[in-house]
């Protein structure tokens, strides 16, 4: 448990001490890509999601009849 306890300390202040080297860190690119990105999806899931749909509905026409 002792030795448990030694490695999460040393993990702890590695992680603080290294939080500063990641300040600099420009994510606007990645985010504006992203956001561009929604749209796109948007239209491919809702086409796939009315497949799923369609191919239910008509399975439960032809039992139907």
């Amino acid at each position: 448990m002792i030795k448990f306890l030694k490695k999460l300390g040393v993990v702890a202040v590695a992680a603080v001490s290294t939080a500063p080297a990641f300040a600099a860190v420009d994510t606007a690119g990645v985010t504006s890509a992203i956001t561009d990105a929604g749209a796109a999806v948007g239209v491919v899931g809702g086409a796939v999601l009315v497949v799923f749909v369609g191919m239910k509905v008509f399975k439960w026409v032809r039992g139907a009849l």
